[in-house]
């Protein structure tokens, strides 16, 4: 009985040309879906100066359990265009503030950042009618409540359609 012979099958320039093309595409396909990825996780917290920031961690570290000993409790609100800061001691009571500055800093860039001046309002709340954007914010309040520093309140918070979540 006869068999067929098989002619073995070549690598052609087509083939080639296949497998640069192929391989290529699998490159561009996992640095898109990484840079897709990295954009969408990166936080941005960045100080301007290390060195100095570690310096000053220490002084810091201790005036943040200076004011976590306070036990004092505090308010946040945004809805309808405005934002409501109050504070309230251990007991539940509002604690007198004098003033009010918060800076909505955006996590991965400075130009949308925007610093707002808080007024007293009804009790011991201040306000201001303001709106930020919709998105993640960084939200550094610094509350005058006649303490040899400000009280200081830093929170991550996301804004959708205007208010708080």
């Amino acid at each position: 009985m006869n068999t067929p012979a098989h002619k073995p099958r070549e690598f052609t320039g087509r083939h080639m040309l296949f497998s640069i093309v192929a391989f290529f595409a699998v490159v561009i396909a996992v640095n898109l879906t990484m840079a897709t990825f990295a954009r969408r996780s990166w936080t941005g917290l960045v100080v301007e100066n290390t060195y100095v920031a570690s310096q000053q961690f220490n002084e810091k570290a201790r005036e943040g359990r200076a004011q976590a000993a306070l036990g004092w409790k505090s308010r946040l609100t945004i809805a309808s265009g405005e934002v409501r800061y109050g504070l309230a001691d251990a007991a539940g009571k509002p604690v007198g503030l004098h003033g009010v500055h918060m800076l909505f800093r955006h996590p991965a860039y400075e130009a949308e950042d925007e610093a707002v001046v808080l007024a007293a309002g009804a009790g011991q709340e201040f306000s201001v009618r303001h709106t930020p954007k919709d998105g993640v914010w960084i939200v550094e309040i610094d509350a005058d409540a006649g303490l040899a520093a400000p009280y200081r309140d830093v929170r991550r918070i996301v804004i959708s359609k205007g208010a708080m979540q």
